[in-house]
């Protein structure tokens, strides 16, 4: 397997630069690049939802943006120790009727020695918003 910097143990400059790559990949809304940092056996429980395993985790993506349209999402660094980081994170996004939400959340992760996320629990709550309420437009800009 090809490690996925930065690895573990985290610091707080390689925490931020975890949560940084990991907001830029979901951003891309490419399931199979997204997919790549996790590891082959990587546990998840998202919302409602457990499974294991990255062809899982492409299907999962894939059901995800082609139900959750224009995603744009910001995540945030909440803490971090050791392989384990915390995040709080928003997104935007509307469904195929128009109807746009604002999603909050927390996730949790572990990684392995290589980098790749072995673990993701996310706890996740929408607020239905009006078009002229969103505040995340697109990838972060530096």
């Amino acid at each position: 397997m090809t490690p996925r910097p930065p690895l573990p143990p985290f610091t707080l400059e390689t925490a931020r630069a975890k949560v940084q790559a990991a907001e830029d990949a979901w951003n891309t809304r490419d399931p199979q690049k997204v997919a790549l940092a996790y590891t082959e056996d990587s546990v998840w429980r998202n919302r409602d939802e457990f499974f294991t395993g990255r062809p899982e985790i492409v299907a999962f993506l894939t059901r995800k943006w082609e139900r959750e349209l224009d995603y744009a999402l910001r995540k945030e660094l909440w803490t971090y120790h050791d392989n384990r980081i915390a995040v709080h994170f928003q997104y935007e996004c509307h469904d195929p009727t128009g109807h746009w939400y604002r999603s909050y959340g927390n996730e949790l992760w572990e990684f392995d020695g290589d980098g790749l996320m072995a673990r993701r629990e996310a706890s996740i709550n929408d607020v239905p918003i009006l078009e002229h309420e969103r505040r995340i437009f697109g990838p972060r800009t530096p």
